[in-house]
């Protein structure tokens, strides 16, 4: 679906043409998966698939929202009935922006929403934080609220965080807010500072595939949440204010202190080995030496899988069949329990490695995998 559609859409709904169409990307993380509510490194870029937002402002404190994606009609709130968790359903993420902008102190009054998206939700590429993102920028577009890609970041966070409930960190809205074509973006996420990194791998020969495994995962329920309090607890437990804080170079004198508290120790090494990873995978891209970024990725899966333990049989599936058939790394991506896996391939060998994965998948009784390439594309930007 594009703009016009998008477009036609809210005139339909709405009975008048909308103020403007906006898009938002969900997002691949190419290396540094749960160190973002750490303060650690992450390195995501955005997908060619987007989030699309058909809106127009109100002054009557009335928010309509529609959805193109969800059955069923108009859904109107009242801006200033807006309450943290009083909505479980896909609303609770374009309202919460509505919520938190206000909260912020930021006038907004109310506004016409028609919404759409290529995202695949569930799939661990941030179809949430896209929609985030897409409101978001339409209203600071429109109110002139004069708020950086960041800032806009750190508000639909917040949105996630208390409006929704859902304890993600600030990588998937930042991905989204301010990633640029054809880079990965380096992401300090304590201070988010960032560094644009080119990441052209079809000029050397090369795809990036994404398989989403089509199983479904929920960040706000319980295992997620129970990994975020582990790392706090890790974090408490060595005196640091973040895992981040521990280098990498001391880690088993950390671990060692962690004593008998094991499921803690995976937590901790988890992060502390991740986000080397990530800078190792900074180092080799700015050197120059891009495949010998695969096997860092294999790393970080079997970190994943082990000692963060948010694989899943699908999951390790796809990165043991890829590897197997010549794959130069590949790994989960995304909070896990489901949603994709990440291949790095030589161009010459995807067909090879999509139809070993496929047959892979058949004969262990799984739902068909969808496959395709990811190409870093830019973030959130208006478009009509």
């Amino acid at each position: 679906m594009g703009a016009q559609q998008v477009r036609e859409g809210f005139a339909e709904l709405y009975g008048a043409e909308p103020e403007g169409v906006w898009a938002a990307p969900g997002r691949v993380n190419l290396i540094g998966e749960h160190t973002d509510y750490n303060d650690g490194f992450v390195m995501p870029f955005a997908l060619p698939h987007t989030a699309l937002a058909a809106v127009s402002r109100r002054t009557d404190g009335v928010l309509r929202l529609h959805s193109a994606d969800v059955e069923g009609g108009v859904v109107e709130l009242r801006t200033e009935d807006l309450v943290p968790e009083s909505d479980k359903g896909w609303t609770a993420y374009p309202a919460g922006v509505v919520w938190a902008l206000r909260e912020a102190g930021h006038a907004v009054t109310g506004a016409d929403v028609h919404l759409a998206a290529t995202v695949p939700a569930g799939a661990g590429l941030s179809s949430s934080a896209a929609l985030e993102v897409v409101v978001a920028l339409a209203l600071n577009d429109l109110y002139e609220l004069g708020l950086k890609g960041w800032q806009l970041a750190r508000l639909c966070q917040r949105a996630e965080n208390v409006y929704v409930g859902a304890p993600v960190g600030i990588m998937d809205q930042t991905a989204s807010a301010c990633c640029t074509d054809g880079h990965a973006l380096f992401l300090d996420t304590r201070d988010l500072s960032q560094k644009q990194i080119p990441f052209d791998l079809a000029a050397e020969g090369m795809r990036l595939l994404v398989v989403d495994t089509q199983v479904k995962h929920e960040h706000s329920t319980g295992e997620y949440g129970k990994r975020r309090a582990g790392c706090e607890k890790g974090a408490a437990l060595l005196g640091v204010d973040a895992l981040r804080d521990i280098p990498y170079g001391e880690l088993d004198a950390a671990l060692e202190r962690l004593g008998d508290e094991e499921e803690v120790r995976r937590l901790v090494r988890h992060v502390v080995t991740e986000d080397a990873r990530v800078e190792r995978v900074v180092a080799l891209l700015e050197s120059g030496d891009t495949r010998a970024i695969g096997p860092v990725l294999a790393e970080g899966h079997a970190s994943l899988r082990d000692d963060f333990r948010v694989s899943c049989p699908e999951l390790d599936l796809v990165v043991e069949t890829a590897m197997a058939t010549g794959a130069l790394g590949a790994r989960m991506t995304g909070g896990g329990f489901g949603g994709s896996a990440i291949v790095l391939a030589e161009a010459t060998d995807v067909d090879t490695i999509t139809k070993a994965v496929e047959e892979a998948f058949a004969a262990a009784g799984f739902t068909a995998p969808r496959v395709f390439e990811a190409v870093p594309s830019p973030g959130a930007r208006r478009i009509a």
